[in-house]
């Protein structure tokens, strides 16, 4: 039945976009492989080729290779594939009972829907951060720092995974694999193109992030389909164009930080798994590229908190109002009326990840997270 539900609803997602022609997306992807095999400019708008520009890192040129070199219709349906079976692999390798991580999945199949529907590559970098927790966890830091630094050479917020560095008993070991693994993928991209035109694109990277951010900021009010995050709500419910960033991300880090402090339960599960709860929602509430399909990185991260708490009827009634609001939000379950003029104005999918995130820091500050009952939770 999972599995069913969500390789079942991608594939009907990505196969009904391909047949309205709505897989620009995909078509920005795989011409980088072309246009770093050509060595053009990896972030320049190319209006013959497709719309709006490229932001994911040269390592993207090799990883979308494979998928480019086939017809369209093979390639772009393999792609959503691929994102959804990674992810899949990654939720069911969660160091939960089997029918929990099943329930993640099912809750996440319309979010999954979602990213299909956009050809995103989100699916691919929520598996790649939780693949990174789950290998930490399981002192393979080798394989942690694979997924990690591939994510972050793909999409920059790849680096959130660093935040299991502490859970790591050999920390040297973990340092020396992310360097490792960092030459290695600065550099792949020389297998299809040149050292000169490599660094050229790294820089050209930079330059497109930062462009991609302040425009971000600049027409938040106008286009609802971005910066859906707390600065985003911020920016629109009380239509102030003039926030300076900052005044958020000081609290914001902070407190995040804060988490660190309960040293002594480093090596206790459940405080792991809340503050990979945590890592997740930051990524994606503290983003201003954030969109509808990135909250594929949040949402299991609801889901998760969800299961490890004693199901109360107040924490059923806000998991039925946090699951409505964040995954169907944008479908047309809740009309299109209610989507187009109260949630997306006032960037309300990011509601319920900001809340959810403020009680995962309180539940670890006050050391609450030490309730959940493991017997109940992981396998015997």
């Amino acid at each position: 039945m999972a599995i069913l539900l969500w390789f079942g609803l991608a594939i009907l997602a990505a196969m009904l976009s391909y047949y309205y022609h709505a897989i620009n997306n995909y078509l920005v992807f795989k011409h980088v492989f072309s246009h770093a095999l050509e060595q053009r400019n990896l972030y320049l708008r190319y209006p013959l080729e497709y719309d709006d520009v490229n932001l994911y890192g040269p390592l993207f040129s090799v990883f979308i290779a494979p998928f480019a070199v086939l017809p369209d219709y093979i390639g772009s349906v393999l792609w959503v594939l691929g994102g959804a079976g990674l992810l899949f692999y990654a939720i069911m390798q969660l160091p939960l009972k089997k029918e929990y991580c099943i329930a993640i999945i099912i809750l996440n199949a319309h979010e999954m829907m979602n990213v299909a529907s956009w050809y995103q590559s989100n699916a691919y970098i929520a598996a790649c951060i939780i693949l990174g927790f789950i290998f930490i966890n399981k002192g393979k830091e080798g394989s942690a720092l694979f997924f990690i630094m591939f994510a972050a050479f793909i999409k920059i917020y790849g680096l959130v995974g660093l935040a299991f560095f502490f859970f790591s008993d050999n920390k040297l070991k973990f340092i020396a694999y992310l360097i490792a693994w960092s030459i290695l993928f600065f550099t792949l991209p020389l297998i299809i193109t040149s050292f000169h035109f490599l660094l050229q694109s790294y820089y050209d990277w930079y330059n497109a992030l930062v462009q991609k951010a302040a425009k971000n900021v600049n027409t938040a009010i106008h286009n609802d389909f971005q910066d859906i995050s707390v600065m985003g709500m911020v920016r629109r419910i009380f239509h102030s164009t003039g926030l300076n960033d900052l005044v958020i991300y000081v609290p914001a880090f902070s407190l995040f930080f804060l988490q660190y402090l309960r040293i002594a339960d480093y090596k206790d599960l459940r405080y792991r798994l809340y503050l990979l709860c945590s890592v997740l929602l930051f990524t994606v509430i503290y983003s201003s590229s954030s969109e509808s399909p990135t909250y594929i990185i949040a949402f299991p991260a609801i889901c998760l908190w969800y299961l490890l708490q004693e199901k109360t009827k107040a924490v059923m009634i806000y998991f039925i109002f946090a699951f409505i609001l964040t995954t169907l939000s944008y479908s047309d379950l809740l009309t299109p009326y209610v989507r187009s003029h109260i949630v997306r104005p006032y960037s309300l999918k990011a509601l319920p990840s900001f809340i959810t995130w403020l009680i995962i820091c309180f539940q670890i500050y006050t050391a609450q997270f030490r309730k959940t009952d493991l017997a109940n939770v992981i396998p015997a």
